[in-house]
């Protein structure tokens, strides 16, 4: 018996953002930029240069020159300037141009676009604000303790482009507890989530599939008895993930960052990295080897996710079950940083708190994980399945 026509829910989908997000956005690693030459970064719909001068201050502009429209990005840093490749006229990092080698001055308008930046844990960020406006004393993006610690690793880093996608796709991700046992081959047993401000906060405890540790062992990654996660997004595209996993022989401490940019509004950079606290014993290439080693596991999944994106639909009124968690609430926190400040609703900032009851998803994915590992032990016995 078919389905009447008008039974069927229909999907929504209006077009993705043409705004970009109101908020601080990671570049990558400032040390990145500290090899003496201009980067290019195409971000929010344009292309901008990053500096970093002499004095060891880096800036980002707008790439191209007002004077006749060279690429600065193309060009030689001199001093604590950008010279643009075609004239050379020399830009500072406040937007100012500094001097004109062949000028008896410089013209009074010779401003161009820049961008604020903060550099903090090792990182550069960039604010963007689509009204123009400074970035609040009191939306930053914090530091993270074990950053700088000689008890931990430095970051191990990853950067990937994603087209075809809306970064939105990545922000929904906080809320869904499902696919973290079909992704990223977590189990979760406790899940919940808390809004509020400009902070949208995950707590995840889970246990090891023991039905996919083969996956875990190719990317040379030890097989954790579980984990414990705090993931904060702090504003629309930054996240800090106090990471534990739970091993046999004690816990180890890590910290994941999952962070990306617009790069218009059908493609996006993400990056993601990770610190890892040095165990007892354990000399400084070996701990960076275990970074490096929960990096590449963790890539796995992100590459799952990225697959994801790429081929699904974008959805406005998804269809949800009672385990699906809050992702209308989710996307009502998020929606603050696509208005102006001015439109920000209270129930956009207010507090919220969701848990998910994990009773009925444990139950059916152990009996999937007990029926996964009876299959692969008849198969490896050679008894029909």
């Amino acid at each position: 018996m078919s389905v009447a026509k008008d039974e069927v829910r229909t999907i929504e989908s209006g077009a993705a953002p043409t705004r970009f997000a109101r908020g601080w956005h990671c570049l990558g690693l400032e040390r990145d930029f500290r090899d003496g030459k201009p980067h290019q970064v195409t971000a929010f719909g344009e292309k901008l240069v990053v500096f970093a001068g002499e004095d060891g201050e880096i800036s980002v502009l707008d790439a191209y020159c007002r004077h006749m429209g060279g690429d600065l990005s193309q060009g030689e840093i001199k001093g604590n300037e950008i010279a643009c490749p075609f004239h050379d006229w020399r830009w500072g990092g406040d937007g100012r141009c500094k001097q004109i080698p062949y000028a008896r001055r410089v013209p009074l308008r010779a401003r161009t676009a820049t961008w604020p930046t903060l550099v903090q844990n090792g990182m550069l960020f960039v604010w963007n604000d689509p009204e123009g406006n400074a970035p609040p004393a009191d939306v930053t993006i914090p530091h993270i303790e074990g950053y700088g610690d000689p008890e931990w690793t430095d970051w191990v880093w990853y950067t990937t482009k994603i087209e075809g996608a809306n970064c939105r796709e990545i922000v929904d991700n906080v809320v869904d507890m499902a696919h973290f046992f079909y992704v990223h081959y977590s189990f979760p047993t406790f899940f919940s989530n808390v809004f509020e401000g400009h902070v949208a906060t995950q707590y995840m405890k889970g246990v090891g599939r023991e039905d996919i540790r083969p996956q875990r062992s190719k990317a040379g990654a030890r097989a954790a008895l579980g984990n414990s996660s705090v993931a904060s997004y702090h504003g629309p595209s930054f996240m800090i993930d106090d990471l534990t996993y739970h091993y046999e022989d004690g816990d180890v401490p890590s910290v994941l960052i999952n962070c990306h940019y617009p790069i218009d509004n059908n493609s996006f950079i993400l990056q993601y990295g990770v610190i890892v606290k040095k165990q007892p014993g354990v000399d400084d290439a070996t701990a960076v080897e275990m970074a490096r080693r929960q990096g590449d596991f963790i890539r796995i999944g992100f590459e799952q996710d990225v697959e994801i994106w790429k081929n699904k639909a974008r959805i406005d009124n998804p269809l949800l079950c009672e385990e699906d968690g809050p992702v209308y609430q989710l996307r009502r926190w998020y929606e603050q940083f696509y208005v102006d400040a001015a439109d920000v609703t209270p129930e956009m900032t207010e507090r919220f708190e969701f848990e998910i009851d994990t009773t009925r998803p444990n139950e059916a994915w152990q009996l999937e994980v007990e029926a996964n590992i009876a299959r692969k032990n008849a198969e490896a016995s050679g008894q029909p399945v």
